[in-house]
């Protein structure tokens, strides 16, 4: 499990943290499509597959851990995430050269940086990007027109098995996985703009996102996944 050297000073830096006038104005002219899940939804895959149908534009976030091996592949900077060590992302945030940024399962700082939404802006596609809900937030504070969705798996019992399927993970991190999730859940639940998405088939649940972007959501559908976000929550805590 990762340990943030310098985990105080990030606590005390983000609580107060003030994105710079230029971030500010770059954002509010920016529109995107904000992508929030519990752990182990399969965001990720999601995205990819997103990408692969040429309408949308990764905007890749800053972060402080170390690559993993996905499938027996190391991570790349620049693909799923850009690298950063903690001095550096330290550094930038003194600056307020991110958008957003959070401490998540007190492991690890991401953030999305000014460079990457310079990007968005000039590309000619729909702008995505992974978000915890704090990150949500806080652009959906400064840009009421970003597009929030949050991802849950079809049930509780998938969404322990899709864990295992994930490979073996230790009872600390597992436990502040877990936290983390009912979090999440109880954050999205409780506020008024996301979209829910059940991430049971692949095709589906990328139609479905892609029908949202383009204003064309089917209540009934979202009605469902929502209550599936109720229901896993509940099973949460009671855990």
């Amino acid at each position: 499990m990762n340990t943030l050297r310098h985990a105080e000073e990030f606590r005390e830096i983000l609580q107060s943290y003030v994105m710079s006038a230029t971030s500010r104005e770059l954002l509010s002219r920016t529109n995107f499509i904000m992508l929030s899940a519990i752990t182990a939804s399969g965001r990720n895959t999601i995205i990819e597959e997103l990408l692969n149908t040429e309408q949308f534009y990764p905007v890749i976030s800053d972060t402080t851990r170390e690559k993993r091996l996905n499938d027996g592949v190391l991570e790349q900077d620049g693909v799923q995430y850009w690298f950063r060590s903690e001095e550096e992302v330290l550094e930038r945030l003194k600056q307020g050269k991110y958008i957003e940024a959070a401490l998540i399962h007190d492991q690890q700082v991401s953030g999305l940086s000014i460079e990457e939404f310079d990007k968005a802006a000039q590309a000619n596609k729909l702008a995505i990007t992974d978000l915890e809900v704090q990150g949500v937030e806080v652009i959906m504070k400064a840009n009421p027109e970003a597009i929030a969705i949050f991802v849950v798996p079809p049930s509780y019992d998938e969404w322990m098995n899709r864990w295992v399927k994930r490979g073996a993970i230790a009872d600390l991190e597992k436990q502040h996985r877990m936290e983390s999730a009912r979090n999440e859940l109880q954050t999205a639940l409780n506020t008024g703009y996301y979209h829910f998405v059940i991430n049971d088939a692949l095709p589906e649940v990328v139609q479905d996102i892609t029908d949202i972007a383009h204003g064309k959501a089917d209540p009934n559908k979202e009605r469902a996944a929502k209550q599936v976000a109720e229901r896993l929550l509940d099973r949460l805590q009671k855990h």
